[in-house]
């Protein structure tokens, strides 16, 4: 499981390191991670052309050490000191005793600075840093555009805790850490600017993180496995209520993530109390999917909301008067005004959670941490915030990232065979937030299987759950 630590808990991590080891050895372990990572990254050193962006304090640091390693295999090096006054003594020391050049404008070919470096490597400021690059800084590196970036911790200019991006900001090919993952490293918008993430490993033991990523070996150890006693009824009966006259599809697409094979078995229920909406979404919804039971009966979960239009408010009353836990998707979350008195996953995406926070959507993406926390504790439930990196917010601060599905998840009807998912993975028995981040995990996981790096529809993503979940369990 990858865990996002805050900024103070890395420090206090720290602290026992730097009391107990020698002076400078934390940040000569990062420093070397960051070389060996910067050779991997230019494929050669030798003969290589690097730019140092030196600010003060520990990445300045770091960046200066590491530049001091590729300069005595060979490459050129080159340093721009922002703080010149407040630059790491003792690296700097080392950089130039290594052949490193400090300069004090960033070096041109023909007038381009493209053509003057292979890299460039950020270590204008860390963790302790906030707010946006300062003027200097944010000129050097817009002169700097068509070079790649590596940033040492985090891109400068991004909110470290947050992921929040205000203003001007490094945008990284690669982002090198140590000891563990930010926050910005997994919530967007500022994970966008991460790039790929390298974690190096220099001996930190943070206490347990308030932020995590389902790895592969999670989910699998997560996964309801029947036992070899199991019926459908112990293997958890999931209720779907979804689809309307106008939105037929949806009635379907939430079943087949229902009937994936995580839950013993799938009830559907149409609106209007059972036949409100006429045979015709029942037709479609037994054509694709023989096995499941229409009609009324007991539940461990429902799922309601996808396509349900005006009979949305209803599903969704019916769903709560069995005190069973319930996924709200779509339609239904515009009827949710405050706790449902039952366990509850809600699905919003950023413009649907602002309508049920009273703000812009804008503000949402640009802060989606904060809104999905918030969320989860207005209306006491687990807020599954559908974004490029899906959030699981819990009300007691706890949030879980889906980091894996290709863009090409962003089709049509994907939402609803989310909802579907993590109904049945409530209904064979996972928490609130085990079956949101579970079932976004294999949702995303699904669409990288179907797609192959192509496109996929809805239906595709569907079908590729129980191969996916095979493969996990080998």
């Amino acid at each position: 499981m990858r865990s996002a630590h805050t900024a103070q808990q890395v420090r206090e991590a720290e602290e026992p390191l730097l009391a107990a080891g020698p002076e400078g050895a934390l940040m000569k372990r990062a420093s070397a991670g960051l070389a060996t990572a910067l050779a991997t990254y230019l494929g050669r050193v030798y003969g290589a052309r690097v730019l140092l962006l030196v600010g003060a304090g520990n990445n300045g640091g770091d960046a200066l050490y590491a530049g001091a390693s590729l300069a005595g295999r060979g490459a050129r090096v080159d340093a721009l000191l922002l703080v010149p006054g407040r630059v790491h003594p003792d690296g700097l020391a080392a950089f130039r005793s290594a052949g490193g050049r400090v300069v004090d404008r960033v070096a041109r070919v023909d007038g381009r600075p493209r053509t003057a470096y292979d890299v460039a490597v950020d270590g204008i400021v860390g963790i302790g840093g906030s707010g946006p690059l300062r003027p200097e800084a944010a000129e050097v590196v817009a002169a700097l555009d068509g070079i790649p970036f590596v940033a040492v911790d985090v891109p400068s200019g991004v909110d470290v805790d947050s992921g929040r991006v205000e203003g001007p900001h490094v945008r990284a090919a690669l982002t090198v850490t140590f000891g563990t993952h930010k926050a910005v490293h997994l919530v967007d918008p500022g994970a966008q600017a991460c790039g790929v993430v390298e974690l190096v490993d220099i001996g930190l033991y943070p206490p347990v993180a308030p932020i995590e990523a389902l790895q592969a070996t999670d989910v699998r150890d997560l996964l309801p496995v029947p036992s070899p006693s199991a019926h459908k009824y112990t293997r958890g009966v999931v209720g779907v209520r979804a689809g309307s006259d106008r939105y037929r599809g949806a009635g379907v697409l939430s079943v087949a993530g229902a009937a994936s094979g995580l839950a013993g078995m799938v009830r559907f229920v149409p609106a209007g109390a059972g036949g409100g909406q006429g045979p015709g979404v029942v037709d479609l919804v037994q054509a694709a999917h023989p096995e499941i039971v229409v009609g009324e009966g007991r539940v461990q979960a429902w799922v309601v909301g996808s396509g349900g239009g005006e009979d949305a408010a209803e599903q969704l009353r019916e769903a709560c008067r069995d005190g069973v836990p319930v996924v709200v998707d779509a339609d239904a979350l515009a009827e949710v005004s405050g706790p449902l008195g039952v366990p509850a996953v809600l699905t919003p995406h950023a413009g649907e959670l602002a309508r049920m926070l009273g703000v812009e959507r804008q503000e949402v993406e640009a802060d989606q941490l904060a809104h999905a926390r918030q969320a989860a504790e207005r209306y006491d439930a687990v807020v599954l915030l559908k974004n490029r990196h899906t959030l699981a917010a819990h009300p007691d601060g706890r949030v879980r990232v889906t980091t894996v599905g290709p863009p090409w998840l962003a089709t049509a009807g994907a939402g609803d065979v989310l909802g579907g998912l993590v109904g049945a993975l409530l209904a064979a028995g996972l928490s609130p937030l085990d079956a949101a981040s579970v079932g976004s995990w294999l949702h995303g996981a699904a669409a990288a299987f179907a797609g192959r790096g192509g496109p996929l529809t809805a239906s595709d993503v569907a079908r590729a759950i129980p191969d996916v979940c095979a493969r996990l369990l080998r």
